[in-house]
């Protein structure tokens, strides 16, 4: 008899290094030292064991992004199961919102936010197809969110200054829109309008003349909101909280909101995929990473571990790119975000 025993299933089947994946399996004998759960061979740390069901950590730093899980003990080992693990891109950032993917050319712009009133000597950078991370000669003020309108210009939101600025040709900026508080999430209806998030309560409409004004008001949050258009055109929120209980926004065409979803502890980043489906950085019955939220808000499930997530965005090959305070990965898991048509 396999001592490593068998195993059934895991979950969820996307990971960046240091999410808690949970497999279940069968046979597993733990009573002795010399059992284990490996990634492409190497050793995880286990944060729950037993016959049937193992919570472990993924290690860092693989040569491929379909890793192999496998389990030992007493010198026996079981059949592999595969998973995908993320592709660290860059680290050394302070990213507190989405990435966003540039259409003319699908590099990634990327933040070095620093806090409140930092000013750092670099903070927008662009992530080419090749992996070579350049900085933008500009300087702006706590980035908060990127974004790119209908047009292919990029737009940034500074939440110090509580402006939004436009970044030319990554080296020159204009001041588009100002007092907007503590301006956070940035996002672009079809018609390319542009509504910004300011944290203590209020969602703006920007005018093409950069002239805001008041759209919807919510619940302050505590750090961010965050912004994102869905295939229903109407405009969803996450506007995290001290709850872990925290809901999804969505506001129709007048300004009007609902809650699409409650029950996610520190909401950040939304982004859609081409079938209406949300994605949401957050935690979800105690498990952190991305969550899916599908059919009109009532399911959820968790669609990707790993620890700080902060953000995402789907690039047109299928990727989604993932953020964390510090670094921002890949994988691929075949969706496509909705406005990447």
């Amino acid at each position: 008899m396999n001592r490593a025993g068998r195993i059934i299933s895991v979950n969820p089947p996307y990971a960046i290094p240091g999410g808690e994946i949970i497999i279940v399996c069968e046979g597993f004998e733990t009573s002795g030292e010399n059992f284990g759960c490996f990634f492409d061979g190497k050793s995880a740390r286990l944060v729950g064991v037993s016959a049937n069901r193992v919570l472990a950590i993924v290690p860092e730093e693989f040569d491929t992004t379909e890793v192999e899980i496998y389990l030992e003990s007493g010198g026996d080992r079981s059949e592999s199961f595969s998973i995908t693990v993320g592709k660290k891109l860059a680290d050394d950032l302070h990213i507190v919102a989405n990435p966003a993917v540039d259409p003319g050319n699908d590099s990634i712009i990327l933040t070095r936010s620093g806090s409140r009133g930092q000013q750092l000597p670099v903070t927008l950078f662009r992530l080419e197809r090749d992996g070579f991370l350049s900085e933008m000669a500009v300087e702006v003020l706590n980035p908060t969110s990127v974004a790119f309108d209908g047009a292919g210009e990029l737009f940034v939101t500074a939440r110090a200054d509580g402006e939004v600025i436009k970044v030319n040709d990554d080296a020159e900026i204009v001041h588009y829109a100002s007092d907007l508080g503590i301006a956070t999430g940035i996002a672009f209806d079809r018609n390319g309008a542009m509504f910004v998030g300011d944290r203590s309560g209020t969602i703006y409409r920007v005018s093409d003349s950069g002239v805001a004004e008041s759209f919807a008001i919510l619940e302050p949050s505590v750090s961010a909101y965050h912004l994102a258009f869905g295939t229903d055109e109407k405009l969803y929120v996450a506007a995290p909280g001290l709850s872990s209980f925290d809901g999804i926004y969505r506001i129709d065409r007048e300004g009007f909101d609902e809650i699409f979803y409650r029950g996610l502890g520190r909401p950040q980043g939304v982004a859609f995929d081409r079938d209406g489906n949300l994605y949401v950085a957050a935690c979800l019955q105690g498990r952190h990473g991305i969550v899916k939220i599908y059919d009109e808000g009532e399911r959820a499930e968790i669609f990707l571990v790993g620890m700080n997530v902060v953000g995402l965005c789907f690039t047109r090959m299928g990727e989604i790119v993932v953020a964390t305070n510090e670094a921002v990965y890949s994988l691929p898991v075949g969706v496509y975000g909705v406005l990447l048509d």
